[in-house]
């Protein structure tokens, strides 16, 4: 059972929310919140594993509460959940540790898999949107390219080509059937991956890659 926390401002999307995701029987939501300050109350007081965040919000908004969480003993995974195609604080927000990116007018059935990827360690963005997102506000926030690069060298061959695939999008299936391995062989590398990048999640690390010029 995935446990969940809705942070919203908008107490009918709060009750919209709650209505999708426990109908789906492998989804509990166990708190709600309508701002940053509050989600973080409740995510200590709760085990999350998923918070489905959004970005504009009283007090606290979604990108510091974003942080906070995942700082957190037991961070949960954050899901971005916003009206904004083109918010500029999206990017800071996946910087500052989200694992997925959706639009509010997602089909619910994308919002139901999101939970279920990102709960299982995978990262899910929005096709469209989010990468227009990463491309523009990623370009004015990268690091040198030569730092980036340097630290692609920690990898081995085998692990780059993970990277690359992870980069893409490619879920661990997805790459466990591309390089011909075992799916736990994978979440292996991956593991090895994040660490060797000094990143905390896989949408950190297809950004450097980004920098590092291992992806288009």
């Amino acid at each position: 059972m995935i446990r969940t926390m809705i942070v919203d401002d908008d107490a009918l999307v709060r009750l919209g929310l709650a209505d999708l995701l426990d109908g789906d029987p492998g989804i509990e939501v166990v708190a709600q919140a309508s701002d940053g300050l509050k989600a973080v109350e409740q995510a200590a007081a709760h085990r999350i594993d998923v918070a489905l965040v959004d970005v504009r919000m009283p007090r606290m908004d979604g990108i510091t509460a974003t942080a906070r969480l995942r700082a957190l003993p037991h961070p949960p995974k954050v899901i971005i959940l916003t009206t904004f195609d083109l918010d500029e604080y999206v990017y800071d927000a996946l910087a500052a540790g989200a694992d997925g990116f959706l639009l509010k007018d997602t089909d619910p059935a994308e919002i139901l898999r999101a939970v279920h990827l990102v709960a299982a360690g995978s990262a899910m963005l929005h096709p469209t949107a989010a990468r227009r997102l990463i491309d523009r506000y990623h370009a004015a926030n990268q690091p040198e390219t030569a730092a980036a690069k340097a630290r692609l060298e920690r990898l081995t061959p085998r692990e780059r080509d993970v990277l690359t695939l992870l980069a893409h999008g490619d879920t661990n299936a997805d790459i466990a059937a591309r390089l011909a391995m075992r799916e736990s062989t994978v979440k292996a590398h991956v593991s090895r991956v994040l660490t060797a990048l000094e990143v905390t999640n896989r949408v950190q690390a297809a950004l450097l890659a980004r920098d590092a010029g291992l992806t288009t």
